[in-house]
């Protein structure tokens, strides 16, 4: 059973803690266990390609790549969490680190995923994630090796919409 709700309080770092990854879904969210749960937990911050689970339908170029990555950094390893709340699918939004290390940024800093453009909290510091993309696009490292074919992962998502939706309106 996963379990989200019941671990925050009203402080948004309520969920804190080390947790043995189990899972990884893809470049920005994995499942963990600790402390007698299990979360589904997605990266605060940070955007990475987004793979497709349905049949026929197409990845964004360098989701595989990036899954495959983050599975090489924390999976079946103990991971720090710090948690920032949920997101709109229940999933805990956290900063993630492994023996010190933002795994975050690390996905930012090989290009692998970008800083996320939707919304943060005011208090968020993104300086580092920030100088990391910036890192990663001007040596053009993963994904932003695609120069001006790149499109955001949260373009992608509303672009397949678009398109999935107008495929629907067919008779």
């Amino acid at each position: 059973m996963i379990i989200a709700f019941s671990l925050f309080s009203s402080s948004p770092h309520a969920l804190a803690g080390r947790f043995n990854v189990t899972w990884v879904y893809d470049g920005d969210t994995f499942k963990a266990v600790g402390h007698d749960i299990e979360i589904v937990v997605r990266f605060m911050a940070i955007d990475a390609p987004e793979i497709s689970y349905k049949k026929g339908e197409p990845s964004q170029p360098f989701s595989d790549q990036s899954k495959k990555v983050l599975m090489d950094l924390i999976l079946n390893r103990t991971v720090e969490i710090e948690g920032y709340g949920l997101d709109k699918r229940n999933r805990v939004l956290a900063v993630v680190s492994l023996g010190g290390k933002n795994i975050g940024v690390e996905m930012i800093r090989q290009g692998l995923a970008e800083v996320y453009q939707g919304e943060l909290p005011d208090d968020f510091d993104l300086k580092e994630y920030r100088q990391a993309e910036f890192q990663a696009k001007t040596s053009r490292r993963g994904m932003w090796s695609q120069r001006d074919s790149y499109i955001s992962p949260m373009e992608w998502r509303e672009r397949e919409r678009r398109r999935r939706g107008a495929g629907m309106d067919r008779p």
